[in-house]
């Protein structure tokens, strides 16, 4: 059990609290947008029963491809940054770095998640299998990216937003504008509190080498970029919302979801750094639960046509 929890702390398992919810908005867009198509039904709970029951696996599966895919990507940046993590007082603590798992079982673990990522995206459908490869590009490739580029934190968002589209994908084999607005604002959401949480290493980064929004631009200007990214994620939520038809549970879902925004941006300052991680954890993962719920709620009870 020990092993079990020490790889759970590796990949930081809690934070799967960001993307899950977004991908469940996504797989239950995609059911909607299927029967959109196809035949009428009463309710929405119809709706769901009947493509429960002829796809019974297909929210297993969802869920077993975002958590491989997150441990993938985890894992490898954890065993890539490990010499840095060893360097940074705040890091210091994490498995590799203090010797609880070494980084060859890091890679090992990497190297496993990602198969059986591969593996589930095939057993979803072709489509899914075929695109799982640059799901990996992007997702591990960022990794690399504090290395040479400032825009770490956007190609960290892209990963992230990989979540609900692949999830619409895994449905319908298809993509429709609404889902890539809602992907779109995933990657402002994550882009923005990636830069907040970047804050604490400043210092660090600027000394080693490391790229990131905080160390070109300073934390003035760097909350000032976060900021701007979450007003554009705010944005496209609503966008998105219209553009799919959703009503007004889904309404008060991004009300709801830009106020954490709001919050976020308002707790964390230049000079006051001592709220990143209520900012970074609990604003982020309410606004992405409570969000997804409002949205799903919305599909359930008034979208039926």
């Amino acid at each position: 059990m020990s092993t079990i929890k020490n790889y759970f702390s590796l990949v930081k398992f809690s934070h799967t609290i960001f993307a899950m919810p977004f991908a469940f908005l996504g797989f239950f867009m995609g059911i909607f947008y299927v029967q959109k198509s196809t035949a009428a039904f009463t309710n929405g709970f119809d709706v769901i029963v009947s493509y429960t029951k002829a796809n019974p696996f297909m929210f297993l599966y969802i869920i077993g491809c975002m958590i491989f895919a997150r441990s993938a990507a985890m894992a490898f940046n954890r065993y890539l940054d490990r010499e840095f993590d060893s360097l940074n007082p705040r890091t210091a603590i994490r498995e590799i770095p203090k010797g609880i798992i070494s980084p060859t079982s890091a890679l090992r673990f990497t190297i496993l998640n990602s198969i059986l990522f591969v593996g589930v995206a095939y057993m979803i459908n072709f489509t899914c299998f075929l695109l799982s490869p640059i799901a990996l590009i992007v997702i591990l490739g960022y990794s690399y990216t504090k290395r040479f580029t400032s825009l770490c934190h956007i190609v960290l968002g892209l990963g992230l937003s990989l979540a609900p589209v692949g999830a619409f994908i895994a449905v319908t084999e298809t993509t429709d504008l609404s889902i890539i607005f809602l992907s779109l604002a995933v990657v402002g959401w994550v882009s923005g509190f990636d830069i907040i949480y970047a804050l604490q290493d400043d210092g660090f980064d600027s000394s080693h080498g490391l790229w990131s929004i905080p160390t070109a631009l300073g934390r003035k200007k760097a909350l000032l970029f976060s900021r701007s990214l979450h007003v554009l994620t705010a944005t496209l939520i609503f966008i998105a919302g219209f553009q799919f038809g959703f009503g007004i549970l889904y309404t008060i879902g991004a009300c709801i979801f830009t106020a954490m925004l709001i919050y976020q941006q308002s707790i964390v300052k230049h000079d006051d750094l001592s709220k990143v991680s209520i900012a970074f954890m609990t604003s982020n993962g309410i606004a992405s639960i409570v969000f997804s719920i409002f949205a799903i709620s919305d599909l359930i009870l008034f979208k039926i046509n």
